[in-house]
């Protein structure tokens, strides 16, 4: 284990890690979910986390992305998957923390054992939370009826709670974004078992098709206006997930350096006859992955304590976990692939865990924001919007 990572404490025990570091390769391979992991973090209370300690005062923000990062070095897709209930109970916690109790239940219902699990996600939606193609439309009944395809829905084998949005169009032009959770079960919501991806495979992240699924009026706990906009449901949703999402990229990190050392500590030179951990260039090569590793750790860090302490930061928010979220994907794919280049032949095998480990990484660039995005993002922060 490097210096920089955080030590194992809390449900996920050293036995417990070594569990499910054993188990990710066999998930990888048959592209099957980690329905053995699942039960074992279901029993050590895992899923309450942010329930038992939550968002505030408690610190439950730096303890959840400390335990992220701990279970996604030994097993990424793991805590990719689990992740998306985790980022639901986040919003909830941090939306109380700040005086909105409009999602308590959701903090409810996790402590009894509900599954938490983002439809969210559309294709070709690069507006993310600020419009849907998914249609709405107003039943006779006053409920709603939710028409569209999610994709990307983490945790499909097992959530009993998906939290969905679309567009209600407005009767007089003024559209509206509505939000609900949907219990499994309910009619018209399909899972479409169609997740075959490069890497994080073991999330089975399906596509989900809402087929006229309704709605009662009641079970909508936002609206929000199509477009950008302050809701601190939008920033709940933001910062739960680029926080996290990071740390579970940085794990990835963390245990890449870790298979890079080993490596270069095994492996010699049989030309200059010394271990080539020994080698200055090989040496300078893991030294600049782990110096991304640290400045990425540093912000991380810096984003969840200051999450937890309500810091205000005012529109700075949003360019700060951006850049967060895209320095921890890139500190894991300059790890992972720096534990390629060192490990030598045998490390190319599709079977080796440092092979897995980068295809895992490769999968950060999809997850909002983009680089692209992140960037403009940030660019707003200092410049203002584009005046075209």
């Amino acid at each position: 284990m490097t210096a920089s990572t955080p030590e194992t404490r809390g449900p996920l025990s050293a036995e417990l890690l070594e569990r499910f570091r054993g188990r990710a390769a066999g998930y990888d391979a048959a592209n099957t979910f980690f329905t053995e992991d699942f039960a074992d973090l279901q029993a050590a209370g895992y899923l309450r986390l942010l329930v038992d300690t939550p968002p505030g005062d408690a610190g439950g923000m730096a303890g959840a992305a400390a335990a992220q990062r701990r279970l996604a070095a030994a097993a990424p897709a793991t805590a990719l998957g689990i992740n998306m209930h985790l980022v639901w109970t986040a919003v909830a916690g941090l939306l109380a923390d700040r005086g909105d109790a409009s999602l308590a239940s959701v903090l409810d219902e996790a402590g009894r054992g509900e599954v938490f699990a983002f439809g969210v996600s559309e294709p070709g939606n690069d507006a993310v939370l600020f419009d849907s193609l998914t249609r709405v439309d107003r039943l006779p009944d006053g409920g709603f009826g939710f028409t569209g395809t999610k994709v990307f829905t983490s945790l499909s084998p097992v959530w009993t709670r998906l939290g969905i949005f679309g567009k209600l169009a407005g009767r007089d032009g003024d559209d509206m974004i509505l939000h609900a959770f949907v219990p499994r079960g309910t009619p018209g919501v399909e899972v479409v078992e169609d997740w075959n991806p490069l890497g994080m495979r073991a999330t089975q992240s399906h596509t989900t098709r809402l087929s006229g699924v309704r709605v009662p009026a009641d079970a909508v706990f936002r609206r929000t206006p199509v477009g950008p906009n302050a809701d601190l449901l939008v920033f709940g949703i933001f910062a739960a997930f680029e926080s996290l999402i990071a740390a579970v990229y940085l794990g990835i990190a963390d245990r890449a350096l870790d298979l890079s050392a080993q490596a270069l500590a095994r492996r010699r030179s049989m030309v200059a006859d010394r271990p080539l951990a020994d080698d200055p260039v090989l040496r300078n090569s893991l030294a600049a992955a782990a110096m991304q590793r640290t400045a990425a750790e540093a912000q991380l860090r810096a984003v969840v304590q200051d999450l937890d302490a309500r810091t205000d930061a005012g529109s700075q928010w949003f360019a700060r976990l951006v850049t967060l979220k895209t320095h921890a994907v890139d500190a894991a794919v300059a790890a992972t692939t720096t534990a390629l280049h060192v490990g030598g032949g045998s490390g190319f095998s599709a079977s080796s865990e440092a092979v897995r480990l980068h295809r895992d990484a490769l999968a950060g660039q999809f997850h909002p924001s983009t680089q692209e995005s992140a960037r403009a993002t940030v660019a707003t922060a200092l410049l203002g919007p584009p005046s075209t």
